[in-house]
């Protein structure tokens, strides 16, 4: 229980400094915390990330599995572009501004970030083997 609480934090963190790495470029993606809910209500809305990617984010992927195999994976990226714009739009937390096609770039943006630093952040933690 401690790993998925500590996962959970760890993807927070990763959606706040994509959040900050985006907005230096002048993109569209935000969170704004200046309270304790703020944090909360960015911890469910990064829930809510993880559950959508879970379930629809891989009924998409399947879906687009021709695609996927056409671009050499690189289509699931706009899958995953797709997923956080669509939990953005709930205002959990963190939002998604702009035109459509910014929207999407930033969006599209975001969600490589926040891959990567999770990814990288996901390093830190031990396996449970190692505990």
């Amino acid at each position: 229980m401690g790993r998925l609480l500590l996962r959970w934090i760890l993807l927070a963190l990763s959606v706040v400094v994509a959040s900050a790495i985006t907005q230096l470029f002048g993109l569209g993606f935000k969170t704004e915390l200046h309270h304790a809910p703020d944090f909360f209500l960015l911890l469910i809305g990064v829930a809510l990330l993880a559950i959508i990617n879970a379930t629809l984010g891989r009924l998409l992927k399947l879906l687009t599995l021709p695609l996927n195999c056409l671009t050499l994976g690189l289509f699931s990226l706009v899958v995953n572009a797709c997923m956080l714009l669509l939990v953005a739009s709930l205002n959990f937390g963190f939002t998604i501004t702009g035109a459509p096609l910014s929207r999407f770039f930033a969006a599209f943006v975001g969600s490589l970030l926040i891959s990567f630093i999770n990814g990288v952040l996901g390093t830190f933690l031990p396996d449970k083997e190692d505990e």
